[in-house]
């Protein structure tokens, strides 16, 4: 009896989680609010970034075999994929924090602004997709204005300001996070 106990507290955790990725997708601002408040939430913000960077290392892998490239150039693209999500994830957050508080917004601590911006990443779990013929950048730009928004909302909760001023500290520093993974698909590219 007492070895199922476990169980059914990963059990509750794993759909815990679950909820959280939904609610996060279907942009619920209650989530972003929560999550900041609650210290124990950066492990599932974190989590989501690299759920969001291995869907992305898919979409790299499907790519570069249809693509056939050889085995160094397909390690190369799946782990500059990877870095490159989590990479955007922490320089992006940090670019909001300094212009909330350049532009005196009153921000949380950086560290507490990891935990919403960590789950407004949820869209790009979905990173796979863009591998769909036709769709698939179609389905980039989709996912990455969906994840624009979901992460305007969480810094319009964290840092308690309209959305208009969280839209736009958020699309100030959009262009910066996305010359990112463009250049390191350049950088993927020069190897093929």
């Amino acid at each position: 009896m007492r070895r199922s106990a476990p169980k059914r507290t990963n059990a509750r955790r794993s759909d815990r989680f679950r909820r959280a990725i939904w609610h996060a997708l279907t942009l619920d601002t209650q989530l972003y609010r929560s999550t900041q408040e609650n210290p124990k939430a950066l492990q599932s913000a974190l989590a989501i970034v690299v759920l969001a960077a291995l869907s992305r290392a898919i979409a790299n892998i499907l790519i570069s075999l249809l693509n056939r490239l050889t085995l160094p150039a397909l390690v190369m693209a799946v782990s500059l994929g990877i870095f490159s999500v989590i990479v955007c994830y922490f320089f992006w957050t940090f670019t909001i924090w300094k212009a909330g508080q350049w532009l005196r917004f009153n921000p949380p601590s950086y560290k507490a602004l990891l935990r919403p911006i960590g789950f407004a990443y949820a869209p790009q779990i979905l990173n796979f997709i863009i591998v769909l013929p036709v769709l698939g950048r179609a389905a980039e730009l989709v996912l990455s204005m969906w994840t624009l928004y979901a992460v305007a909302l969480a810094v319009s909760s964290a840092m308690s300001i309209s959305k208009l001023k969280a839209v736009f500290i958020s699309v100030l520093s959009f262009p910066i996070v996305q010359i990112v993974p463009i250049l390191i698909q350049i950088l993927v590219q020069q190897f093929v």
